[in-house]
Formats: C-alpha cells, structure tokens, sequence
C-alpha cells in the first residue's frame, strides 16, 4: 500500500515537472536565428518593399557536377529553408543547383513591424531573388504553404517553372468557408499562448502519429525555441499575419490554370488544415483529409501525376526521406 502511494506520489511529481523539462529542452532563438548555423552558406537580397529595406536570406547550393538545372524548394510555415538540407544533398549529388530561400517573417529572413502579407507578394520576392541569381528556368518544390507560394508562383512566372512538386500543400481547400472568422488580433493572441511544449505537441500529434524520433527535435527547436525569445510578439505578429494569408487568400479555385507538369507528394495519414480546432467534430472529419484532397487536386490539375506515401503524414521529406526522394529524381528524370 505504502509502495502504491510513493509511486502514485512520485507520478503526480514528473507530471508537474514535464512542462519544465519540455522547456528545458528547448533553447531561446534570437529573432533571425543569428546564432544558428543553417547546413550551407547563407546568404541575403535586399527588398526595397512596402516603404521598407527588408533582407530575405536563401542559400544557394551548386553541384560538382552540374546538368544545367536549377531547383527552388520552398518552405511551410512552421519550418525555414533549412529543413531540405537532406533534399538538397540529393538534388545536389545528382547535379541540380538548389536554391532555398527563407520568406520575408520567417527563419534568417526579417520579421517586419509592419506588412500586407500575400502569395503574391511572396511570389514575386522569390523572383526577385532567381532574377538576382541569373536563373531563368527553374523546377519549384513547395511543401505545405510553401506549396501555397509555390502554386501562385507558378500562376504568375509559367514561363520561368518547368516542373512543379507539391509535398502535402495546404490551400487544397478553402477553410474559410468551414471555419468562423478570426480577426488578425485574435490570431496574435493565440500565435502569443504558444510553448515550446504545445508546438512539440501540436507536431507528434499532427505531423509524427505519436511517434518522436530525436532527429525532429533540431526542426522543432528553430521555431519553438523563438517562444523563449524576448522578441517573440514580434514573431507571433508576422506568423498571425500569415495565417490570415493562408485562410483568406486560397489558390483552390486556381489550381486548373496550372499548366505545368506537375507530382503531387502526398503522405496519406496527413489531417492537417487551419482552424480545424475551431469546428465541431463533425466538420472537423471533413477537412484536410489527404487521401481525398490528393486526387481531388490530380484531377483539377491538367498533366498532373500523384504519388500516394501510405502511413506517411504531413512531412514525407523528413518523416520518410527514401520514399519521398525517389519518386521526385524519377519524375524530374522524365
């Protein structure tokens, strides 16, 4: 009995404490992540936009043996240029020039006081950015609202994407259509409750189906370790920002203006959409379920193929690398 108690005792102690190690592991980022190193050189364009000097940092990888082509791998939300640093070893070993930018609030890049977020903005800062680099024709791979930038870059530039790769995009739907409105400050408030603890949980749950490997903890770290920031309002201004983006600017409508040929990468356990937290559960089923979203999108973009990745959720690229790396060299070998 007295064994029972100690041990009841001694788990209601780890429990108080967990919140306390979760933060203990988590380490405090400054604003542009200067104090990180990213897995290649990182360099910086200026933009002269909205009023404002503002830097946009990319690294810019060139192969040995080069064949001529150059690949854009655009990040999502949660995450900066640097997760596709086992992406671009590959790309690069079969002689493709990656270029990996940070968008304008996110990762190296400035976080503004003050700015009109769209994906065409975006869109055209990375063109910005390929013009600078002399680089006129371009495969572009978006992951998540990378995915997003990744569409709308291609609706703007056809003539510069020579091949499009979509890895589980959001914006496969319109969830503002499903979810009640939140006002920009509304938004913030919530960007500000965020913990290292509750993103790590928000991705086992989401991303990782319960099951944390140690090589996701240096993915977590960049952006969960900023809630330790003494700069974080300034952070969870510009991330409530681009979530109004993403909820009230989708590209659904637009993806049969696609002409580009075109993979879709889709991992099958994927659930993830915006504000899913925010509708009953009945609503809730119906929302960023990838099986169907993933054909649905094959079938509204002309020239389009689809790779499903069974048992695989929103981050194949990282989750599974071997299963999401082969069938993208094949169709870029096509």
């Amino acid at each position: 009995m007295k064994n029972r108690i100690k041990y009841s005792l001694l788990i209601a102690f780890l429990m108080l404490l967990m919140p306390q190690i979760l933060r203990s592991q988590g380490k405090a980022m400054d604003i542009n992540l200067e104090g990180i190193k990213y897995p290649f050189p990182v360099k910086f364009i200026r933009l002269d936009i909205q009023k404002q000097h503002l830097r946009m940092a990319y690294m810019d990888v060139m192969p040995a043996k080069p064949n001529g082509k150059a690949i854009l791998l655009l990040h999502g939300k949660n995450f900066s240029g640097a997760y596709w640093r086992q992406t671009a070893e590959a790309l690069v070993e079969n002689g493709y020039r990656v270029v990996m930018p940070d968008q304008i609030g996110f990762g190296k890049s400035s976080k503004p006081q003050w700015f009109q977020y769209t994906f065409q903005q975006l869109a055209t800062n990375t063109k910005q950015l390929l013009d600078s680099l002399g680089i006129i024709k371009v495969v572009v791979v978006g992951h998540s609202m990378g995915g997003m930038v990744a569409v709308r870059f291609t609706l703007m530039f056809p003539e510069t994407v020579t091949k499009l790769i979509l890895e589980n995009p959001i914006g496969l739907e319109d969830y503002k259509i499903k979810i009640p409105y939140q006002s920009v400050d509304l938004l913030y408030q919530k960007e500000l409750k965020q913990s290292v603890e509750s993103i790590k949980k928000y991705q086992l749950t989401s991303y990782y189906d319960n099951k944390w490997k140690p090589e996701y903890d240096e993915w977590l770290n960049l952006t969960a370790g900023w809630t330790l920031s003494k700069d974080y309002p300034l952070i969870a201004w510009n991330n409530a920002l681009t979530s109004d983006m993403i909820i009230n600017q989708p590209v659904v409508y637009e993806l049969s203006n696609i002409k580009t040929p075109t993979l879709l990468i889709i991992g099958q356990r994927d659930r993830t959409a915006l504000g899913r937290d925010l509708v009953s559960q009945e609503v809730r089923e119906t929302m960023g379920y990838y099986p169907e979203l993933g054909k649905q999108t094959k079938a509204k973009i002309p020239n389009s193929e689809l790779v499903e990745l069974e048992g695989i959720g929103h981050l194949p690229h990282i989750e599974s690398f071997d299963r999401f790396i082969k069938p993208l060299l094949a169709f870029l070998e096509n």
